[in-house]
């Protein structure tokens, strides 16, 4: 067993957790189950394995930045309830 009843009771107790005995029976169960495998994951020989952050290689996934004209403020503007000719009309807040 990686851990004992005492231990996960004491971690409790820093966590200021409340733990009924089924709670800390089941809870050194489960991280028992979870630090076992972990100890399996360290056999694994990764030397040469290589740090990835994706399944998949990514290189960029941005397309190239491309001038354009801009929307015509008539236009822009249309899309708002209330505009002044220059800028959308909002409530004023204080």
């Amino acid at each position: 067993m990686k851990i004992t009843r005492e231990e996960v009771e004491h971690v409790a107790n820093l966590a200021r957790l409340n733990m009924s005995e089924e709670e800390l029976a089941r809870m050194t169960v489960q991280l028992d189950t979870i630090l076992s495998y972990v100890d399996k994951l360290d056999e694994l020989e990764t030397a040469n394995v290589a740090p990835t952050t994706h399944a998949f290689s990514i290189s960029n996934a941005f397309r190239e930045d491309e001038m354009q004209e801009s929307l015509p403020r008539e236009e822009a503007l249309a899309n708002g309830p209330k505009e002044n000719g220059e800028a959308f009309v909002v409530p004023r807040i204080i």
